[in-house]
């Protein structure tokens, strides 16, 4: 039994499992769908197992390699992303998200292949717990930025100039690496009350490969909040 079905009876993991399930709803024969990463796109990837089970023919572009060895272990087929030229369904989590639909993601970091996998896809669906909405973006959570080593010193620079301070993501004592072989910058840039302009120097700054600011690509967020599941549109 994994880690995140022990804690399924906490109120927060079953508001991640009815998100993922309703989000499940809209994937349909025949599809394309993309995998996000994190742990409440484990839910779904375990409904999505059960549909292929059930008779569903469905391929699949993961965003991680954990989410890929997660993917197949419930028997979901894998397919290159550059095989396809759009994906019909992307199902992801977000680290928050505020009433405009800008979504803050890469605490797994995984950001830059969600990004591409969103910006591939024809319906993207996010899924998250009652504690995700924020009115303020920013504030409970740093901005992820993925550089190239190389640069990193140059872009943390630039991050000051912009008005952040960030450090080098870690874990267990050593540089967090991406799958891409790249480097996480947190960065703190406090309230973000202009997420476009942000993001738009961020895209300026050579050496950043992505950042966390996910502006134009959600189209569905379902929330779980205690029992019940809300759809909330754009």
């Amino acid at each position: 039994m994994s880690n995140i079905e022990k804690k399924a009876s906490s109120p927060i993991e079953q508001e991640k499992e009815l998100a993922a399930i309703a989000a499940v709803s809209y994937i349909q024969d025949q599809q394309v769908i993309g995998l996000g990463s994190g742990s409440t796109v484990y839910y779904a990837i375990r409904e999505i197992g059960k549909l292929i089970q059930n008779g569903l023919q469905l391929k699949a572009i993961p965003t991680s390699k954990k989410t890929q060895a997660l993917a197949e272990s419930f028997n979901i087929p894998i397919i290159d992303s550059n095989s396809v030229d759009y994906i019909d369904v992307t199902i992801d989590g977000t680290d928050e998200f505020n009433e405009d639909f800008v979504l803050i993601k890469g605490g797994g970091g995984a950001l830059f292949r969600e990004k591409i996998v969103a910006s591939m896809t024809r319906k993207m669906i996010i899924i998250a717990d009652s504690g995700k909405q924020v009115i303020q973006l920013g504030l409970a959570f740093k901005l992820p930025i993925e550089v190239i080593p190389f640069a990193s010193n140059y872009v943390i620079t630039q991050i000051k100039r912009l008005g952040g301070t960030c450090s080098i993501r870690s874990k267990e004592g050593n540089t967090f690496t991406t799958d891409q072989g790249n480097w996480i910058l947190d960065a703190d840039f406090g309230h973000i009350n202009d997420p476009l302009s942000l993001s738009k120097s961020l895209n300026e700054v050579v050496g950043i490969v992505c950042h966390g600011l996910f502006i134009g690509l959600a189209d569905i967020i379902l929330v779980g909040e205690g029992d019940v599941t809300h759809t909330i549109l754009p």
